[in-house]
Order: C-alpha cells, then structure tokens, then sequence
C-alpha cells in the first residue's frame, strides 16, 4: 500500500498528465497488490478545495467525498500520528496538513507519493515522485 498526498489525488482526478511516471507506476502496482491510501486530513483538504472551486466537480461535495473514499483507503488521524506530526525537524514544511499527512506515512510504514519538493528533500518521509 502506498500513500497519496492531497495534490496528486487532485490531479490524479483532473489533470493526470502532471503525475510523474514513476508515482503512475507505483499507483498502478499498488492498485494491483493492496490498494492506495489517503489520510484522512486529504478528505478536508478536498472539501476545502471543492468549496473553493479550486476542483472543478460535477457532483455535489457529498457524492465527491464519497466516491474518493470508495476509491481510496482513508487512514484517520489517531495518536500516533498526531504525535508523530509534531516531531519533524525545522527543515520539514510547517503546512498542518503536510505534516499530518507525512506522518501519517511514517506511522503505517507507507511511501508517500507527493510532488512537495521541500517533503522529498526533507528526508524524512520514504517519497515516490
């Protein structure tokens, strides 16, 4: 199982062509073996962006979460990762989300796949780009 950040989910759905090859690869292996993960904290990023018009549905917010959460596994934020959100070193984006999300990685042991260049230089986080 991998990780998907809330920027790749989003063009995975309307702008496909911005994924790298490599995070398509690692999308299409994993669909095949044990799925594609969302933390729960992409769910809200979503809503905000829908709400936003930044993501342009043509269903309602209800029917689009509903299908990302049928599309995905969605991994709800817990002690752990809240824990394990505050721990990162100074170089690590200060974003909330970023950091719940990365965690989130880290504490299921899962690669996350994110375009974030200051995620991937970081460190540390295992990133698929």
């Amino acid at each position: 199982m991998i990780l998907v950040d809330t920027q790749t989910v989003i063009w995975l759905a309307a702008e496909p062509e911005k994924v790298s090859r490599r995070a398509v690869d690692a999308i299409g292996e994993a669909r095949k073996l044990d799925g594609i993960a969302i933390s729960g904290k992409t769910l809200w990023e979503l809503a905000m962006a829908h709400s936003k018009n930044r993501i342009q549905a043509t269903v309602s917010l209800r029917e689009f979460l509903e299908e990302t959460e049928r599309t995905f596994n969605v991994l709800p934020i817990n002690a752990a990762i809240a824990e394990r959100s505050v721990q990162f070193k100074k170089n690590f984006p200060a974003d909330p989300a970023d950091r719940i999300i990365a965690a989130t990685a880290i504490v299921y042991g899962l690669s996350l796949v994110t375009s974030d260049a200051l995620i991937r230089r970081s460190g540390e986080v295992e990133c698929i780009w």
